[in-house]
């Protein structure tokens, strides 16, 4: 869900947080906290303005853990690795989040309806439904599966893996 403003007060005092970092560059961390969040929505449906685009869940998974292991090998860590997934959000952020999930059902609905007037075939597959991205949906199950038998091949396979603790932060945790 996020903390209101916690971003500026922290960057007010710790300067030093927002620096542009070259490749050769990154500092060395500990921990690594990685909110899933936003690469499950980057790589499940990156273009929402392509009537076209159509991508298939193990596709969206495929693409979720080459993130996840870009970022490890970029950032490193040396002690922990902390995937976090959302978790059931508070009442107030689950209405919020049901405005949010109409508009952008009826903004597909839009581009679909504009699509067909320009005389474009759509694909016969159906487009992804951002709004599985939410707690407790079959999709939200299947990944966090998906991301468990991930975590753990990459730690039995890989010596950069095994030198951290690895955790997983489902979204079935409150």
């Amino acid at each position: 869900m996020g903390v209101p403003k916690f971003y500026r007060w922290i960057s007010e005092r710790y300067p030093c947080l927002s620096q542009v970092v070259r490749d050769y560059q990154i500092p060395e961390f500990d921990n690594f906290y990685l909110d899933m969040n936003g690469i499950i929505h980057m790589c499940s449906h990156p273009n929402d303005d392509d009537p076209m685009f159509r991508l298939p869940e193990d596709q969206i998974f495929s693409e979720i853990f080459k993130y996840i292991e870009a970022l490890f090998r970029m950032i490193k860590p040396r002690k922990v690795m902390f995937l976090a997934v959302d978790g059931v959000a508070p009442r107030a952020k689950m209405n919020q989040q049901r405005g949010r999930r109409f508009r952008s059902a009826r903004e597909a609905e839009d581009v679909v309806r504009k699509a067909l007037q320009k005389g474009l075939v759509l694909p016969s597959e159906p487009r992804f439904d951002s709004n599985c991205i939410t707690p407790g949906t079959e999709f939200m199950a299947r990944l966090h599966e998906q991301l468990k038998y991930f975590v753990n091949q990459r730690v039995a396979t890989d010596p950069s893996w095994q030198s951290v603790d690895v955790v997983l932060s489902g979204q079935e945790v409150h």
